[in-house]
């Protein structure tokens, strides 16, 4: 079933490290904390990797399974690996990537635009600055410039390929990312309150709230959106592997390195949260959390704060454009796959139209945040879901001959993700995509 595809990773460790820079992106950087603060400390660290191994990773293998054994664009795998009723699932690859590249390059542009200001101008002086100067790049020409500039980015590398733009993307950003949170993490514990700020969010245990409903459903949120599993990203990259990739290890090392990231960004934050007095902003808002209270924060210790804010937003900016590649990598590899165009002509066609389909969020907060809730909540739980289904009870076989045949699981191993797949990851993910879509729901009616 394996097609030739013209375009592979040069190597094994470069596939691992552009599916975790796919995974790591600004969710990472402050939704970690934003979550773990409205309750559950360690509770939420523990449930949050309890859901990552359960649940997400057996679907990121089968994500993987079938990007590999068709050799497929997320739009055709479905329909190659188990017949033309699948061809619903790779256009809600299409919707649910494109979707949310749309608002989140939005997001990025206030990135990219809070760095330029921080690193030319400085931080703001006080919290009425702050709300003066989000205000001013959060709508109109600055957001929509912002956005542009993010994808014009974005599609530079997607357009160089995966060996010359994707892969040498990656091979040096995720390390430079992780070195530069590293050296923010050694600086928060330097902090008066880094302390109590680990205590207050990440060491603090309370049992009562590995029962708690909002804690068990702010870590499902985290975990699925963090690993991205089922946008297409993975499965778009996972069709450039050779068939002797070890899939298994390689998603572990993909988690391992998402978590990580998660973990370090939660050093970095609980620190500069309890020192700044910023845990009811945390706590309210992560927009406001990033691009207000922070620089507020941060404009308290005067040059060493300016710093320390320019080397923040370089790091979400280099996270935030690692996550837009994978995302900008779902269509064109579908237009390329379907209509035999070449990859500029795919690239810059995906981003033309992303672009207009973004102008309404970065026109409104509002917007933004309804398409945060549909694309990267409904329909992207939706598609893990169905890859769910789809790899452990309509194609089985695939999902064990393809590990089978790179010899790269035990039996064991095997069997126990199947049963994950098939019992565990359906059940979850439906309760999760059921909450999400009433959530949704009583949102639209609500402000109707």
């Amino acid at each position: 079933m394996a097609a030739v595809r013209k375009e592979q990773w040069k190597s094994g460790f470069g596939f691992v490290l552009a599916a975790a820079g796919s995974a790591v992106g600004l969710g990472n950087l402050w939704g970690f904390a934003y979550r773990a603060s409205q309750g559950g400390g360690g509770s939420f660290v523990l449930l949050y990797l309890l859901i990552v191994g359960l649940i997400c990773l057996p679907v990121l293998v089968a994500e993987m399974v079938l990007g590999r054994s068709t050799g497929s664009s997320p739009l055709l795998a479905p329909t190659k690996a188990a017949g033309k009723a699948w061809w619903p699932m790779g256009w809600l690859f299409i919707a649910a990537s494109c979707g949310i590249l749309a608002f989140y390059a939005v997001l990025m542009g206030w990135t990219g635009h809070t760095l330029v200001h921080a690193l030319l101008v400085g931080l703001p002086e006080n919290k009425q600055a702050a709300d003066a100067f989000f205000a001013s790049i959060s709508g109109g020409n600055s957001a929509l410039a912002g956005q542009g500039i993010s994808l014009l980015l974005t599609a530079l590398v997607v357009a160089a390929g995966v060996q010359a733009g994707i892969e040498r993307l990656s091979r040096w950003a995720l390390p430079l990312l992780l070195l530069l949170l590293i050296g923010l993490a050694i600086w928060a514990s330097t902090l008066p309150g880094a302390g109590e700020g680990y205590r207050t969010f990440l060491l603090r245990w309370d049992g009562e709230e590995l029962m708690n409903i909002t804690t068990i459903r702010n870590a499902f949120s985290q975990a699925f959106f963090s690993i991205g599993t089922g946008i297409g990203s993975i499965l778009a990259y996972s069709a450039y592997l050779n068939r002797k990739a070890p899939l298994p290890q390689e998603a572990v090392a993909v988690v391992g390195l998402d978590t990580a990231v998660g973990l370090l960004a939660g050093m970095l934050t609980f620190p500069v949260v309890i020192s700044f007095n910023l845990t009811e902003v945390v706590s309210d808002s992560t927009i406001g959390a990033i691009f207000i209270a922070l620089p507020t924060g941060l404009a308290s210790i005067d040059g060493t704060g300016q710093v320390v804010a320019v080397l923040f937003f370089a790091l979400a900016y280099l996270a935030a454009i690692t996550s837009s590649v994978s995302l900008l990598e779902v269509p064109v590899s579908s237009l390329m796959d379907r209509l035999s165009w070449n990859r500029g002509k795919a690239t810059w066609v995906s981003a033309a139209v992303i672009f207009v389909v973004g102008i309404p969020s970065s026109m409104s907060t509002e917007v933004l945040g309804t398409m945060d809730a549909l694309f990267g909540g409904v329909l992207l739980i939706a598609g893990g879901l169905l890859i769910a289904v789809l790899m452990g009870w309509v194609v089985p076989n695939l999902f064990l001959e393809d590990l089978q045949q790179s010899d790269a699981a035990s039996p064991l191993v095997r069997r126990v993700m199947m049963f994950c797949l098939q019992w565990i990851s359906p059940v979850v993910i439906a309760a999760g995509l059921l909450i999400s879509t009433v959530d949704l729901l009583r949102n639209w009616f609500g402000a109707a």
